[in-house]
């Protein structure tokens, strides 16, 4: 197989390991590979664990090039190249919820434990390796997979700490949600700032001390450069078993890890909802005659809370991102989307009014949401009334911020009658002139072409199907 002449460029959130770099070939995803990493892809590719991995979707598709195409950029002579099968919509361990996070550091110790099986290992830990299909998690970063040397450590034990096993000991033991900690600092939680948040009452707690206190009093100490570590490592007989060990260790603490059950704020709200089981077949048929007109590569629903009009969606779609600011809402949507090995809808835990920015060096590591993926078919159900009055955000810059997604939408507006409105204006001054049914017309008049609109709920709410001018 070879590449197709093309422009290629560059994945910036790959340099990080400059033995590989990512880059796009119009819809391909291309992976470069020194002859270092060439030659450890020559050793995976014949494993029986990969395989398996790779059969069953757990590890990304990927083939070797015939040759190279020509010019890569950047300067490293690279010695190879594979082509990955792309990721529908990429997402970060920031925007997932409890069980996802969980879910892809097991995936993560399943690989390390298989791979040192055949004298292999993980050579870092970073949980941006793992992506989604759906509901099932998929881990594409290739190279790090390497060949297992005599007495080496687990060098990425550390960064596993940090990115995976300290944010969910986070909110399994504290009840604080990791999703801030983690967009706060794209490396993850340091393991002195972990060791500060728990005190003696944690003392019994599993992984307190050998994976917090202990890591942290290490680092703290520094008393041996990184080769020297090694050095004295393999002097002193450490081998591939004391890493199984600790990678079995790693297992059975991240599976006995539980997300706190309080119900959120929202997380009811698809069957505590006000509309009665007609007026809610209403709303799904308008939806379901939008959506079957065609059929669309990405659609997103926004504030879509559990996921029951995801699901109309999906039949219509190749994938569909889910997106709520309510944990939990996502917590359940995760749960029944797991238990269905579904592959098409993606629950992400997003607060719209303040979406995922562009993260890392120069801002180009971890992209802004808006940029991962052109929607062709958005919902905004019951979602404008939190936007504007519970976020403050003015109606009209909803209505371009919605029209500059180049999407066909479907939104529903709430009027001031209907009860979830009085509810968010309830012991707050009133300054939202803005919202108004009357100005919504307007507004999305200006910025859309009105295909069809609907009253529901006897015109407390309406409901539109647009698309951009």
């Amino acid at each position: 197989m070879t590449a197709p002449a093309a422009r290629i460029t560059f994945e910036a959130g790959s340099y990080r390991d400059r033995s590989n770099q990512v880059f796009y070939q119009d819809q391909d995803v291309l992976r470069a590979l020194d002859e270092r990493a060439l030659a450890h892809w020559a050793r995976l590719k014949s494993t029986r664990f990969y395989r398996d991995y790779a059969e069953a979707g757990k590890i990304i598709a990927t083939e070797e090039l015939a040759g190279l195409p020509a010019p890569l950029p950047g300067e490293t002579p690279w010695a190879g190249i594979l082509s990955h099968a792309r990721i529908p919509f990429i997402s970060y361990p920031y925007e997932w919820c409890f069980s996802m996070l969980k879910d892809a550091a097991l995936l993560h110790l399943d690989l390390m434990a298989a791979a040192l099986e055949e004298d292999m290992i993980l050579k870092d830990s970073s949980a941006y390796n793992v992506q989604w299909q759906g509901s099932q998690p998929v881990f594409i970063d290739i190279p790090s997979f390497e060949g297992l040397a005599n007495g080496a450590a687990w060098d990425g034990y550390r960064q596993f700490c940090m990115l995976f096993l300290y944010p969910l000991m986070l909110e399994a033991y504290r009840g604080v949600p990791f999703q801030d900690w983690l967009r706060g600092n794209i490396d993850g939680i340091d393991p002195q700032v972990m060791a500060g948040l728990f005190g003696w009452s944690d003392f019994y707690r599993r992984g307190v001390i050998g994976h917090v206190w202990l890591h942290a009093k290490l680092q703290r100490q520094k008393s041996l450069q990184a080769q020297d570590l090694r050095s004295d490592l393999k002097q002193s007989g450490f081998n591939a078993n004391l890493i199984k060990a600790n990678v079995a260790g790693l297992q059975k603490l991240v599976r006995g890890l539980k997300a706190p059950t309080a119900a959120t704020t929202w997380s009811g709200y698809a069957n505590a909802h006000s509309y009665s089981a007609q007026e809610h077949q209403e709303k799904a048929d308008f939806v379901q005659a939008v959506a079957a007109q065609r059929r669309w590569s990405l659609a997103w629903d926004l504030g879509g809370n559990t996921g029951d009009f995801s699901r109309l969606l999906a039949d219509h779609a190749e994938t569909v991102v889910l997106m709520d600011g309510d944990a939990g809402a996502i917590e359940g949507a995760y749960g029944r989307l797991r238990h269905e090995e579904n592959t098409t809808i993606l629950p992400l835990t997003v607060n719209l009014a303040d979406p995922s920015p562009n993260r890392g060096w120069r801002g180009r590591e971890r992209t802004a949401l808006e940029q991962r993926g052109q929607p062709e078919l958005v919902l905004a159900l019951a979602l404008v009334h939190h936007l504007v009055i519970g976020a403050n955000v003015p109606l009209s810059e909803f209505v371009d911020w919605l029209a500059a997604l180049k999407a066909t939408v479907v939104v529903e507006f709430v009027t001031r009658e209907d009860a979830m409105v009085q509810q968010l204006l309830r012991n707050r001054h009133d300054q939202f002139s803005d919202y108004s049914l009357e100005n919504f017309d307007h507004l999305v008049a200006q910025a859309f072409h009105v295909l069809d609109k609907k009253p529901l709920k006897g015109g407390q709410r309406m409901i539109y199907a647009l698309t951009p001018h």
